[in-house]
């Protein structure tokens, strides 16, 4: 390079560094559930963003739309958001992050938590996604089997399992063929809980109990996330012993749950969208499996279910309550 061309770049770095710093960013956010809500997971986004020089209120805006359980909304609030001229849309779930593609093929999305994005068709291929979408995964189908083994170890006599699987959604769709499978190796026979409403989630209850549930599973998504504390406080009633798939619901008084950290995925899904404001392809960023997972039990409950928790299994668990 010629000396006055390198003058010339050296010149213009620190202006082009200040008007990189000057610059305010657009989030929007498409989410199963308000805001106030999903405190702990949003805080630890804000926190990476925060440590990668993005500072709410600064120079990073958000734009912060839920459906509130109700899945057929996202169609609806990913046109909003993409009106809003947003920088980059920050979407949960499967069905989130398909309205978000769908409404969208230029403005990145990051995905915080969806089951699998090749099955799904979000991505190519997890190591080159394509496209517009990238982010994490949380692996949930992989992580049936362990959860149906820690629910047996809590309720030995169960011989037959209730699972919540909103069929409307892909993610859960393929979830309920794992929970067949998974169910059926530990001699346990399945039962399908097709709910699609929060009005269908009480009768879904009562279908259980009529058909001889004496457990019952529950996965992450739009629906469940948004009603957890009335399917805790139904399972307690109908003294079916749960197990979740995220701590939250553990903490407002279900049983127990086993799955990925989610405000971990948070906290990941920061640098990718500091690695697209700083000029990376989307389509190009890996998509990243979880690293970290939880067990948590609630020792309040399980006295309530009259239910006696194995030493071995209180000891692995990561968090406990009661």
């Amino acid at each position: 390079m010629k000396r006055r061309d390198a003058l010339v770049v050296l010149g213009l770095a620190p202006l082009l560094a200040r008007a990189q710093q000057g610059r305010v960013y657009t989030v929007g956010v498409l989410e199963t559930v308000a805001q106030a809500r999903n405190k702990e997971n949003f805080e630890r986004f804000l926190k990476g963003m925060e440590e990668r020089g993005y500072v709410e209120g600064k120079n990073l805006t958000l734009v912060y739309r839920s459906a509130e359980g109700r899945t057929e909304r996202f169609g609806e609030l990913a046109a909003e958001l993409v009106r809003s001229k947003v920088d980059l849309i920050l979407t949960r779930g499967t069905p989130a992050t398909l309205a978000a593609r769908g409404a969208t093929g230029s403005i990145p999305i990051v995905m915080t938590a969806v089951a699998d994005p090749v099955e799904s068709k979000l991505a190519a291929s997890l190591k080159r996604p394509g496209g517009n979408v990238t982010g994490l995964t949380t692996a949930s189908a992989e992580l049936i089997p362990r959860r149906l083994e820690f629910l047996k170890a809590l309720a030995p006599k169960m011989t037959r399992v209730a699972a919540y699987a909103n069929l409307a959604n892909v993610a859960a769709a393929a979830n309920w063929k794992e929970i067949q499978i998974a169910a059926s190796a530990l001699g346990i026979e399945p039962l399908l809980l097709d709910v699609r409403a929060p009005e269908q989630i009480a009768p879904a209850f009562d279908d259980a109990v009529r058909k001889g549930a004496q457990g019952l599973v529950v996965g992450v998504e739009t629906l469940t996330s948004s009603n957890r504390q009335a399917i805790v406080e139904l399972a307690a009633k109908h003294r079916l012993p749960a197990m979740y798939s995220a701590r939250e619901f553990v903490e407002a008084g279900g049983l127990a749950s086993y799955g990925v950290a989610y405000p971990d995925l948070y906290y990941r899904a920061a640098g990718f969208a500091d690695r697209i404001f700083k000029g990376a392809a989307p389509g190009e960023l890996s998509i990243e499996r979880p690293s970290k997972f939880a067990f948590a039990i609630n020792r309040k409950t399980a006295r309530a279910l009259d239910l006696v928790i194995p030493p071995d299994l209180l000891l692995r668990a990561d968090w406990s309550l009661g």
